[in-house]
């Protein structure tokens, strides 16, 4: 996700150029064909275009305002996750121990219990991600426009790394096979974490009530993972999507020849500025409409996306230092002003 103000002009303009470049030729043709060839039935009344454009602004406000609802739901998901699981980690942390134990365990194999049920967490989280990045059809990161402004100022850590491999850092090989072999891979992660607290509590090192807050807990994160994939798997309605961009279309196609005539009114050769106008306007336009095709996807890998990166990262060294472990990855930084 872009950082603060760092989201500059100069890269607006550049995402935009093609669009930009479209504008230019179409007001180009008609402002030649109406000062140069004398085709003065090219013009329209400014009127009706202007009740266009209206039309068209609200259409627009409203497909970036249901954007925006799904970028912010999708932040508040993980916003929990991040909440679930600094509690996990201190559950783990304080609710594992020999207490209730027929059989106490060595300190050293209970932290080792601990540091499995917070590993296996972070294998949750990375198989989350993985999930969400995955490409579904209607998502734009397919675009022309966005492979190359990806390509060039930002990269995706789940399209650099296999799966397997951010896995294994943290799965044992036997959970890792086990693991692959399943379709939901978060699911079957959260399965495991259930089955070895059962073990636990039949065992004495987790007590019925401690048990109980812990499956809660686990429950909580199926639920925030259930918000996740329904955004994901759930698309900004097609008809909504499609509409929205044949008006935009439509609008900036008119808009020359709506405004022919205005710079015309304003003396000779004034009406050369239907050019630069009539981009601007239209820039406008298909810019705006551009930030709601960008947002209504927030796991899809583009700029604006959640940092599900970041924030598992976020997690990990939380988690990691509530183990007292000393070698601990660094935080994410954002490239480019852009934080994933």
């Amino acid at each position: 996700m872009h950082s603060g103000r760092n989201y500059r002009l100069k890269e607006a303009l550049y995402w935009t150029r093609r669009d930009i470049y479209l504008h230019l030729l179409l007001a180009l043709v008609p402002t030649v064909l109406y000062e140069i060839f004398g085709c003065s039935w090219l013009s329209i009344p400014w009127v009706p275009i202007a009740m266009v454009g209206t039309a068209v602004a609200f259409v627009v406000s409203f497909k970036n305002n249901a954007s925006y609802d799904r970028l912010w739901e999708a932040r508040k998901a993980w916003g929990a996750i991040v909440n679930s699981s600094r509690t996990w980690g201190i559950m783990v942390k304080d609710y594992v121990t020999n207490k209730h134990a027929a059989s106490p365990l060595p300190e050293n194999e209970l932290k080792q219990i601990r540091r499995q049920l917070m590993y296996r967490h972070f294998a949750w989280l990375a198989a989350l991600r993985y999930q969400l990045r995955e490409h579904r059809a209607w998502e734009s990161i397919a675009l022309a426009h966005n492979i190359e402004y990806r390509e060039k100022t930002f990269r995706v850590p789940e399209h650099e790394t296999p799966l397997e491999e951010a896995l294994a850092k943290y799965l044992s090989p036997q959970e890792l096979q086990y693991v692959l072999g399943k379709k939901n891979k978060a699911t079957q992660l959260i399965s495991l974490q259930s089955g070895q607290l059962q073990n636990l509590l039949d065992k004495g090192h987790i007590e019925d009530f401690r048990h109980i807050e812990l499956m809660e807990l686990l429950g909580e994160l199926y639920n925030q993972q259930g918000v996740c994939e329904r955004i994901k798997n759930f698309p900004y309605p097609r008809q909504y999507a499609t509409l929205n961009l044949y008006f935009v279309r439509l609008f900036i196609i008119l808009v020359p020849f709506g405004m022919l005539q205005e710079f015309e009114k304003l003396g000779e050769n004034f009406v050369w500025l239907t050019v630069p106008f009539s981009a601007l306007v239209s820039w406008i336009f298909t810019t705006m409409e551009k930030i709601g095709e960008s947002s209504e996807n927030p796991f899809e890998g583009s700029a604006n996306d959640v940092p599900i990166s970041a924030l598992s990262r976020t997690i990990e060294i939380d988690l990691r230092e509530m183990l007292d472990e000393t070698d601990i990855p660094p935080a994410m930084q954002p490239v480019n002003s852009i934080l994933m």
